[in-house]
């Protein structure tokens, strides 16, 4: 294809792969008995229309049909008995107490993303923004599913989603839920660093459209970079079950 052909496909869909990649195959193998499938805040305030973020992320969630995607995840794994978890994103009343935080950050607090009244209690917690959404409950609360610490910022430095993993044989993540750029790319990379090999499921997450930026389309450039493979959901199904 020429370079012009392959300038009209990027304009026709920023998010498409390059006809001719300069980056190479890692070689990645798919070990079922070495895998788990870790979603990052499959949660109200992200996924929902009445979620607090909707307005940001929405149009992103419904084109990669994010929610569906996630939920044919969740099932497959399940399905074939494979160990599952979810770092999930809690602020509490402390937390609103921090003296500086990023943009997002800053933006997370303003909009009450994530809000809980406290680390031991459950008042209010039930249909709010911070807790999951309906349909995966039976996925996650089956008492099987690994439900780690709250990651606090972005990434899981401080919570325990790496040392559950590891306490399973776990060594291969495929890593799918929100937000593309922000705690899926960091969970990406502190993952990377701390030496599993890393499957992102590029439509099984989804980013923020501001005017400073398309957040999707950062982090699909940077997992084409970081990632061991970047998968469809129809093509980590299909490695999984033949």
């Amino acid at each position: 294809m020429s370079n012009e052909s392959q300038a009209a496909q990027q304009q026709l869909n920023p998010y498409a792969d390059p006809v001719n990649p300069a980056l190479p195959e890692t070689g990645f193998s798919l070990d079922r008995a070495r895998a788990a499938l870790v979603v990052i805040d499959p949660q109200i305030d992200f996924l929902s229309s009445k979620g607090a973020s909707w307005s940001v992320f929405g149009d992103s969630i419904v084109e990669n049909n994010t929610v569906a995607n996630l939920g044919k995840l969740f099932k497959v794994f399940k399905e074939l008995g494979l160990t599952v978890a979810v770092s999930p994103h809690y602020y509490y009343p402390c937390d609103h107490e921090w003296h500086f935080g990023g943009p997002l950050e800053k933006v997370m607090h303003k909009i009450c993303m994530f809000d809980r009244k406290g680390p031991n209690t459950l008042e209010g917690f039930e249909g709010s923004g911070a807790d999951f959404l309906e349909e995966y409950k039976p996925y996650i609360l089956d008492g099987k599913t690994i439900i780690a610490s709250p990651h606090k910022i972005y990434g899981p430095e401080s919570n325990d989603l790496a040392l559950q993993l590891r306490k399973r044989g776990i060594s291969q993540v495929i890593l799918a839920g929100m937000a593309a750029n922000l705690c899926v790319e960091s969970h990406l990379r502190e993952l990377i660093e701390q030496g599993f090999e890393v499957v992102v499921v590029r439509d099984a997450t989804a980013g923020p459209r501001l005017p400073d930026g398309d957040g999707y389309l950062a982090a699909i450039i940077n997992y084409r970079y970081l990632a061991h493979a970047l998968w469809t959901t129809e093509q980590t199904v299909n490695a999984l079950t033949n």
